[in-house]
């Protein structure tokens, strides 16, 4: 498995949590409730993502 990082941007909501961007990774967008949470559905999100870019290249 190859090892990537991705720089992600979280900006605190007025409402409350943080929503969480991907730049590198166009509309990978999610959310959390505290930082921690954001960071973890951010890891999910790039899973998810990557996941689904190899599986429609395969196509």
């Amino acid at each position: 498995m190859q090892l990537r990082s991705y720089r992600i941007l979280l900006r605190k909501e007025p409402e409350g949590g943080y929503t969480v961007t991907v730049p590198s990774l166009p509309g990978c967008v999610t959310y959390g409730e505290t930082v921690e949470e954001a960071v973890e559905m951010a890891r999910e999100a790039i899973e998810l993502y990557l996941e689904s870019l190899a599986s429609s290249s395969t196509e």
